[in-house]
């Protein structure tokens, strides 16, 4: 059985969207940045009603183009779009770089199953920045990023990961 938005804790997100876009004069301005907590249809959908942007941290592979396949499936065709070195600490605590891949695409994302006659399909972007090679004292870096903001360049995916 699904629980109802209203019923779940991920309600607060909705509710920040909302109080911080009736806070601003200018609401387009504003990009709502969040964790894979965040990762919710919901909220992609009440951001495009009020006139404001996102970008999270996605957890949810998505049913994408038609529905016959997910983002995951349409990301993994993508070619690698640039590089970016990033510094990070290893499982020490230790300074180390990584060396990012990064790939977008805009893509059509469809709402859950149980949610496609409440909500329509959006038009958004995924970046994907993952580590190449293998580091040897952390965990491999694999971010995978949902936006509606525009993303034309290497420049521009490497602005949201950051």
């Amino acid at each position: 059985m699904r629980v109802p938005i209203e019923q779940k804790e991920s309600i607060r997100c909705l509710e920040n969207v909302r109080q911080s876009t009736d806070l601003l004069a200018a609401p387009g301005r504003c990009v709502h940045i969040g964790d894979r907590e965040s990762d919710i249809y919901e909220l992609f959908c009440l951001a495009e009603e009020v006139g404001t942007h996102f970008l999270v941290r996605t957890c949810v592979d998505r049913l994408a183009g038609d529905g016959n396949h997910t983002n995951a499936d349409e990301m993994d065709e993508v070619t690698v779009k640039g590089l970016h070195r990033i510094k990070v600490k290893d499982d020490k605590d230790d300074p180390d770089e990584a060396l990012l891949e990064i790939r977008f695409r805009k893509l059509r994302i469809l709402p859950p199953i149980g949610k496609q006659k409440k909500y329509p399909a959006l038009t958004l972007t995924v970046i994907h920045a993952q580590e190449r090679g293998t580091p040897k004292r952390r965990k491999k870096i694999e971010w995978k990023l949902l936006t509606d903001l525009s993303v034309q360049s290497r420049n521009d995916a490497v602005e949201k990961i950051e």
